[in-house]
C-alpha cells in the first residue's frame, strides 16, 4: 500500500535510570537531553534527526520546576528549536504532547518533534537529608515557553483541604475504598485483588533494566505490612504506592513518514500512531457522582478504538498508567479490560512503583514500553498506552500499531456522558451514609486521621474528618462503609 507521507511515526525511544552511586549527571534537563540522544541513537540517525525536529515539547519536572524546561534541554542538545509543555502538574502530559503533536504532523504543520521529560528526586531527597543544595541551574517557575498546552488549576476545594485531602495519596484510597463498597467485596478480598494485581506489575518491572526497583514480590509481601513496607492509607502498604524518588528520564522522538523515509530510518523502527484522545472528568474529586466511574477514560477509550478499527479484545501491549491500583481498576473497566489476563498483565514497564514514578513523565516511559513490545509483536497488532493526572481527573491515551492505520491519526477530545455533579454540603449537623473512607498513617504504623465522604439523604456529599481513636477502629472495619454517620457542624463525626 502507499504510504501517506504525512502520517506520524515514532522512530525514537530513549530512557536514562541514574541509581545511588552510578555516577553522572542527575540534573532533570540533563537526564532529558541524555534521553533525548538515546532515542535518536535509536532511531539510528543521531544528530540528523534532533536536527529536524520544529519542537521540544517536556513534561515538567517537579524537582525542577522550571517554566520553559525545554529551553535548557535544547541548549544541552544544542539545538534552537520551539518549546512547548504540559501543565506543571499532570501525569497525562507526555500523552497529551504526542497526541497534540502527531496531529501536526500529520496535518504537514510539523516534520519532527521530540517529547521527554525526567525527574531527579532521589538525588534531591539525598541531597536536602544533608543540608546540601543541588548546583542545578536555578528554576524559573514564570518563565514561558512558546506554548503551554494547558494551564494550571488548584486540585483541591477548600472542603477536601480542611479534611486533609491534599495529595494524591489521601485522595487514591478514597477512590480505592468505593471501588471496594460497589463491588460488594470484604477489605481483605480488595486487597488480595490489589496486591495480586501489583505482584504481576513487579514481575514485569524484575526484566525492564531501566525499572528503578527491578524486584518481583509476591502477593502476601505486597500485602502485609512489615518495617520496610509501612502502612501509608487505608488499604494501602507503601508498595501499593507510586514510587516518585527516582532519577529517570525517557524521550520519544516521531516524525512524518516522509521524514522517516528520507532519514533512511529502519522500517522496522516505525511505529505508527494511529488514534489519541483527551477528556476531563468533574475536575474536583468531591463533586463527582460516582467515585468508582471515570466517564472520561470511557469516552477517551470508545472514541480511540472507533477512529483506529479496533475493539479493546484485539490490543496487544498495554500499559495503564498505574499510579496506585485504583488508576489501574478506573481504566480496565471503563475501557473493558480485564485485570487478571495473565497473557496481558496490563503493563509493559512494571508500573510507577517498581519501574518508578518520575513526577509528571511516568508516561512517556509507558509510551516507549509498548512500542518496543509493537516492534516484536506480529505484524497488524496495535497496543494502548494511558495517561492521567492529579485524582484521576485529566486522561490521555494512544492507540499505536507496528502497521499503517487504516484511517489518518487524529487527536479526538470526546465528551464524556453527560452525569450530574454532586453537590458538597455545607457544614451539618446531620445523619449520613458512610460512602468512603481512608486513613492516614503515621510512620509508626499508626493512623493520624481519617477521611470520610458521606452521603446525605437527598444525595448531597458531606465531607468530615476524625483524630479519635476509637472512631478511626471503626472506619477500618468492614460494617463501616454503608453504615449511618452523624455529622457535626466541626466536619468530625461519630459512627451510630
Amino acid at each position: 500500500m502507499t504510504l501517506d507521507p504525512h502520517a506520524p511515526v515514532l522512530v525514537g525511544l530513549g530512557e536514562v535510570v541514574r541509581r545511588p552511586g552510578d555516577g553522572g549527571p542527575t540534573e532533570p534537563a540533563a537526564l532529558m537531553a541524555e534521553a533525548v540522544r538515546a532515542a535518536a541513537a535509536d532511531a539510528g540517525t543521531g544528530d540528523r534527526l534532533l536536527a529536524r525536529a520544529g519542537a521540544i515539547a517536556v513534561a515538567p519536572s517537579a524537582g525542577w520546576p522550571d517554566g520553559d524546561p525545554g529551553r535548557r534541554v535544547g541548549e544541552l542538545l544544542g539545538l534552537d528549536t520551539p518549546t512547548l509543555r504540559s501543565s506543571m502538574q499532570g501525569g497525562n502530559g507526555p500523552q497529551l504532547l504526542v497526541n497534540v503533536l502527531g496531529a501536526r504532523i500529520q496535518a504537514g504543520q510539523l516534520d519532527a518533534a521530540i517529547v521527554c521529560g525526567a525527574e531527579s528526586l532521589s538525588t534531591l531527597a539525598g541531597l536536602m537529608k544533608r543540608g546540601e543544595q543541588p548546583g542545578w541551574p536555578v528554576a524559573d517557575p514564570e518563565r514561558r515557553p512558546g506554548e503551554v498546552l494547558e494551564e494550571d488549576r488548584a486540585a483541591s476545594t477548600e472542603a477536601e483541604a480542611a479534611v486533609g485531602m491534599i495529595a494524591p495519596i489521601m485522595a487514591y484510597p478514597l477512590i480505592e475504598n468505593a471501588i471496594r463498597a460497589a463491588s460488594g467485596r470484604t477489605a481483605d478480598e480488595q486487597l488480595d485483588l490489589v496486591a495480586g494485581l501489583w505482584s504481576r506489575f513487579s514481575a514485569v518491572a524484575a526484566t525492564q533494566p531501566a525499572a528503578w526497583s527491578p524486584t518481583a514480590y509476591a502477593p502476601e509481601e505486597i500485602a502485609t505490612p512489615s518495617p520496610t513496607n509501612r502502612l501509608v492509607t487505608l488499604p494501602y502498604t507503601k508498595l501499593l504506592n507510586s514510587n516518585i524518588q527516582v532519577d529517570q528520564g525517557g524521550a520519544v522522538i516521531l516524525c512524518s513518514v516522509e521524514a522517516a523515509s528520507a532519514l533512511g530510518i529502519p522500517r522496522d523502527r516505525w511505529i505508527f500512531l494511529h488514534a489519541g484522545a483527551r477528556a476531563t472528568d468533574e475536575w474536583f474529586l468531591s463533586e463527582r457522582r460516582d467515585l468508582h466511574r471515570s466517564p472520561a477514560i470511557r469516552a477517551c477509550g470508545a472514541a480511540a478504538f472507533a477512529h483506529a478499527g479496533i475493539e479493546a479484545a484485539q490490543l496487544g501491549p498495554i500499559d495503564l498508567y498505574s499510579c496506585f491500583p485504583a488508576a489501574v481498576q478506573l481504566a480496565a473497566r471503563e475501557l473493558g479490560l480485564p485485570l487478571d489476563d495473565p497473557a496481558r498483565p496490563l503493563t509493559e514497564t512494571g508500573g510507577l512503583t517498581f519501574f518508578g514514578g518520575p513526577g509528571n513523565n511516568y508516561a512517556t516511559h509507558g509510551i516507549v514500553a509498548v512500542a518496543r513490545a509493537l516492534r516484536t509483536a506480529a505484524p497488524g497488532s496495535t497496543g494502548l498506552a494511558t495517561a492521567l493526572g492529579w485524582y484521576a481527573t485529566k486522561h490521555a491515551l494512544g492507540v499505536y500499531g507496528n502497521t499503517p492505520p487504516e484511517r489518518p491519526f487524529a487527536a479526538l477530545e470526546p465528551t464524556p456522558e453527560p452525569v450530574e455533579p454532586r453537590t458538597v454540603a455545607d457544614l451539618a449537623d446531620a445523619v449520613a451514609t458512610a460512602e468512603t473512607c481512608t486513613l492516614i498513617y503515621d510512620r509508626d504504623g499508626t493512623p493520624s486521621y481519617g477521611i470520610l465522604f458521606a452521603l446525605l439523604p437527598d444525595g448531597r456529599r458531606a465531607l468530615a474528618k476524625s483524630t479519635d481513636p476509637t472512631v478511626m477502629a471503626t472506619m477500618a472495619t468492614d460494617a463501616f462503609l454503608g453504615s449511618q454517620v452523624h455529622l457535626a457542624p466541626d466536619r468530625s463525626f461519630a459512627p451510630i
